[in-house]
């Protein structure tokens, strides 16, 4: 019996990517990094900035990722989101303007609660992403 089940990423420009051969995926849900397989109980989650990492037999891709929702229902999985970047093709100079953009919201007296937490969490994940680089 297969394992797979299908992922389908959308962002405003196009369909971004779309796999019927997958095994596994971990999402950064908004309740903290969420793994689903096949058959996973049907969920509707926000997304959080990180790293999504997408698993089928012979291969592993990660892409960074803004922000959106995922719903997993009937083995598929879509994800719905404004900005995402595979991580083989993410630019070394977009990550260190983010960062730099990003540590400059944050430093906004009158940012939020929520809008902090989001930020923080970027500036972590794509430091993070960067340090990889070194």
């Amino acid at each position: 019996m297969s394992e797979e089940f299908k992922v389908e990423i959308v962002n405003p420009e196009k369909s971004f990517l779309s796999k019927e051969d997958v095994t596994e995926v971990v999402i950064p849900a908004f309740e903290g990094e969420m793994g689903i397989l096949k058959d996973h109980i049907s969920i509707i989650s926000f997304l959080k900035p990180g790293i999504i990492k997408i698993f089928s037999k012979n291969k592993e891709e990660k892409f960074y990722v803004e922000d959106g929702f995922v719903e997993f229902k009937d083995n598929s999985l879509s994800v719905l989101t404004s900005s995402i970047f595979s991580l083989d093709k993410i630019d070394k100079n977009y990550v260190n303007k983010s960062i730099q953009n990003a540590e400059k919201e944050l430093s906004d007296e009158n940012i939020e609660d929520q809008r902090r937490f989001l930020i923080s969490q970027k500036i972590d994940v794509l430091k993070s992403i960067n340090s990889n680089w070194v």
